[in-house]
């Protein structure tokens, strides 16, 4: 297969596994991948991913690749919460979260960081649409509040809690303290109760 034939095949999907070419071409020539990256046609992703280099440069697809290159998983703790504003930090890496076994990978286009809870607590996030069409899955501000302060526990104090520096007027004005307490009832831990209602005295919600 020429490389300008795989081009207009798959190129649509910005990305692609070996798996998932090898199911369609199952005499498909595995070299071809060594060859087109070394051509600069491609890039790795991670192990049996790769994506087409000219998405590189394109606005959020760093954001686009995290769901896709490991599923399943949506993005959210500190990336979303810089996204919307929330947290004063630009975040570098993407930290998403998954039902699978926690795995970082590094490519060209971020280092991404992923974060293992329960299928029972996997919820509260929403398609994201880019300029062409394609989404990723992003949490909502609530739930991407709630999974940080599931997942580490040093945020049990006013101290440790202060030094996130939430956004105050967000706090105040665009938080939606009804789904964040729906969300908090919904998953039943006391630990996680106890730290949504430190959060909400130190901003008197």
């Amino acid at each position: 297969m020429t490389y300008q034939s795989f081009y207009n095949q798959w190129h649509h999907l910005a990305c692609f596994s070996t798996a998932q070419v090898r199911a369609i071409y199952p005499i498909f020539n595995r070299r071809n991948y060594s060859e087109w990256q070394k051509a600069g046609y491609i890039v790795p992703l991670r192990q049996g991913w790769y994506a087409f280099a000219d998405y590189v440069n394109k606005p959020d697809y760093a954001r686009y690749l995290a769901s896709k290159i490991y599923t399943p998983s949506y993005i959210s703790l500190h990336t979303a919460l810089s996204f919307y504003g929330i947290i004063p930090e630009a975040v570098v890496a993407i930290t998403s979260i998954t039902t699978r076994k926690t795995a970082q990978f590094e490519n060209v286009f971020a280092s991404y960081s992923y974060q293992t809870i329960k299928p029972s607590i996997f919820w509260g996030y929403e398609p994201r649409q880019l300029s062409d069409g394609k989404t990723f899955m992003l949490a909502t501000p609530e739930k991407a509040l709630i999974d940080l302060l599931y997942l580490y526990p040093q945020y049990s104090t006013q101290e440790e809690m202060r030094e996130l520096r939430l956004d105050e007027d967000f706090m105040l004005n665009e938080l939606d303290k009804e789904r964040l307490l729906e969300y908090t009832t919904r998953i039943g831990s006391p630990i996680l109760t106890k730290r949504v209602q430190l959060m909400l005295k130190i901003y008197g919600l």
